[in-house]
């Protein structure tokens, strides 16, 4: 459930309160979802000038989004976007993807792979990489990329 005061927009941040195990944490914010943050925001004020609660995201009546309404609007997301191909993408599945992506360009740009998962893992918010493992589901182009990369590098990945 995220409310106002946990999206800082002049810094960029997110504070996602008791994930798993109960764990608070920030979660830094990229430019253009923080400027769509900052548009969804100005609309939200605009149509609601006088909210019902402290929730940052609201229903068509001005309440906190229910779990249905959050997984219709996502659906229409998604489709928006073209992510309907094959299974139906969840809100969790982009955990998955952001970090088989992260790790692919990581390869592409040759970088120390090694040396970044601890990074990957802390913006995940997991205290052992056991825990990033399950994210890193090996997608063809990914395997491809590592494969050409330990060719090259003489096994060196």
């Amino acid at each position: 459930m995220l409310d106002r005061g946990d999206v800082d927009l002049i810094n960029g941040v997110v504070l996602v309160r008791k994930t798993k195990f109960r764990k608070d944490r920030l979660i830094p914010v990229h430019p253009t979802t923080q400027a769509a943050l900052r548009r969804y925001a100005r609309e939200r004020d605009t149509v609601f000038p006088r909210p019902k609660g402290e929730a940052f995201f609201l229903s068509s009546r001005g309440c906190r989004l229910s779990a249905t309404g959050l997984q219709s609007n996502f659906a229409k997301a998604r489709k928006l976007a073209g992510l309907d191909n094959g299974k139906p993408l969840r809100p969790h599945d982009l955990r998955h993807r952001f970090a088989v992506t992260r790790l692919r360009l990581w390869h592409q740009q040759r970088a120390d792979v090694q040396a970044l998962l601890p990074l990957l893992a802390t913006y995940l918010g997991h205290a052992s990489y056991s825990d990033t493992a399950y994210y890193l589901t090996g997608s063809s182009d990914l395997l491809a990329i590592a494969a050409e990369r330990a060719f090259l590098d003489g096994g060196a990945a």
